[in-house]
């Protein structure tokens, strides 16, 4: 055999030996990933990337974190309220691990644990509320169940960013009965409103009569202005306004008739 073969034959030997050991000697890690690695059983304290990193072979085992933020779902709970309402509530939990050493050694799988976690706490805050403040103050509710939660997972290097109440589902029978009760609502504010609307237009109605009582002049005004707006319309109606200073004067004849009583001529002429 010939020498180049030879040196060929050496080269395309180092060559695959180098295709197979390459990969478990260098690892890439992405820039949202971080490498922790044991060796011999143990955890190096750090964790190690974005870029090339190196372990040695059957010594070295390399558990890869993703820390960009996952989002978790909660399926739907069965919660009873404070004021004794089932109520099914399902959420979203927004998490991320800031620590991969304590997420890969506290806890066996993380976002298990997030969610279990996450799902107990949601039961038990739903719980300590009544159903008008899930409601009404969901987001006083989204904060408090963040705390719960950040509170069990901040011992495995896992940060909630943010909880969100996704939908409180209600049963029909309540929805009918709020329904109810919505409409009712309505019903005496239009009332209030219209009793109020009376109020003021008789008050007002009192404070003009008062002033043109106070003023025959306005009053005299009054009568004109009101006989040129019927005189605007295309009618046949015929007004002869009779001023009230008469009235009076017809009573006093009244009263000056004999028995109290006008005489027949008077009592025809005059108004009924």
């Amino acid at each position: 055999m010939s020498p180049g073969a030879v040196v060929g034959i050496v080269i395309a030997f180092v060559v695959v030996v180098s295709l197979m050991f390459i990969p478990s000697v260098v690892r890439v890690v992405t820039e949202y990933e971080r490498a922790v690695f044991f060796r011999f059983g143990r955890v190096r304290p750090e964790a190690k990337g974005p870029g090339l990193v190196t372990r040695v072979p059957f010594v070295d085992r390399v558990v890869k974190v993703n820390l960009r933020i996952e989002v978790v779902d909660i399926p739907p709970q069965a919660v009873i309220t404070a004021d004794n309402v089932t109520v099914s509530v399902d959420a979203v939990v927004y998490f991320q691990v800031i620590e991969p050493v304590k997420a890969i050694i506290g806890v066996d799988n993380f976002r298990v644990a997030s969610q279990r976690v996450a799902m107990t706490s949601l039961r038990s805050i739903i719980g300590r509320h009544q159903l008008d403040d899930v409601l009404a103050h969901r987001d006083k509710v989204n904060t408090e169940l963040r705390a719960t939660i950040a509170q069990s997972t901040a011992s495995w290097g896992v940060e909630v960013r943010q909880v969100e109440i996704r939908d409180v589902s209600l049963p029909q029978e309540l929805l009918r009965a709020m329904a109810r009760q919505a409409e009712a609502e309505r019903e005496r504010r239009a009332k209030v409103i219209g009793a109020t609307a009376e109020l003021e237009a008789s008050r007002e109605l009192a404070e003009a009569a008062d002033r043109l009582a106070g003023s025959p002049g306005a009053l005299q005004l009054r009568t004109l202005q009101t006989l040129a707006e019927v005189a605007t319309e295309h009618n046949s109606t015929l007004i002869f306004p009779i001023p009230i200073e008469l009235l009076p004067a017809v009573k006093e004849l009244a009263k000056l008739a004999p028995g109290g009583q006008l005489a027949s001529g008077d009592r025809a002429a005059g108004p009924e």
